[in-house]
């Protein structure tokens, strides 16, 4: 597991006041390549390992990222709430960013965020898919994704045009109020709802999103998609 002393990254030009938190489950054959990536930029990365059954945990320690481990798997939200309590807690956190662990993210994305962040004075920036025309989602999961933005809006008061993108980046003031209760996906309308209540300054900000085989097999796919649609009408 990686142990590189805050001093030694900050001479080595790393940023060293954000955490990425990665939920982790079942990526061993591309959180190394993740973490390693991010560790280039960044200081401070934890995953949760959300009860993985192949070796995940192992390969996201070997990359460079402090790992903590759910005995049982609890579910996204589950996984997302224990990263950035554990990252809210550390000395010198100044910004958290959620990060998801199956290669579907960028990092430039990601840095361009946080750089707003900084200069605009914003608690939270939400990355949004549909700002430019970088992503194709195609025309269904597009169609399902707009919808679900729209039942996000009216429950949570905000007026996004991305729910349920995994790429934020949030203030300690911010990420502090989270208290997620839901396990399963309607987390991503959870957090929208937590975020919307603090009153805290909020943007969103442009970004594209991987889609490839993996990432559709891993949960990026049309169906998992109408899942998060059903979990946001019964929740």
């Amino acid at each position: 597991m990686h142990t590189e002393s805050s001093n030694e990254a900050s001479q080595s030009g790393l940023d060293t006041s954000t955490w990425i938190v990665i939920p982790l489950y079942n990526e061993a054959s591309v959180i190394g390549g993740v973490v390693a990536e991010l560790r280039e930029q960044f200081a401070h990365i934890v995953c949760v390992d959300d009860g993985s059954t192949d070796g995940s945990a192992h390969a996201a320690a070997e990359a460079g990222a402090r790992v903590i481990s759910h005995p049982l798997n609890l579910g996204q939200g589950a996984a997302l709430q224990t990263a950035i309590s554990y990252a809210v807690a550390q000395p010198g956190c100044e910004h958290i960013i959620t990060f998801d662990a199956d290669g579907q993210h960028r990092i430039v994305d990601a840095l361009h965020m946080l750089e707003r962040a900084r200069t605009e004075k914003l608690d939270i920036v939400f990355g949004s898919r549909f700002l430019d025309d970088r992503t194709n989602p195609g025309i269904m999961k597009r169609v399902v994704l707009k919808t679900a933005v729209g039942v996000t809006n009216v429950t949570t008061g905000l007026k996004l045009t991305d729910a349920h993108n995994g790429l934020r980046v949030l203030s300690v003031e911010a990420a502090s109020r989270l208290n997620l209760q839901q396990d399963r996906m309607a987390h991503a309308t959870e957090i929208v709802l937590q975020l919307g209540r603090t009153g805290l300054p909020w943007g969103e900000s442009p970004v594209e999103v991987l889609y490839t085989d993996y990432s559709k097999a891993k949960g990026q796919s049309l169906l998992n998609s109408i899942n998060i649609l059903f979990d946001l009408v019964v929740n």
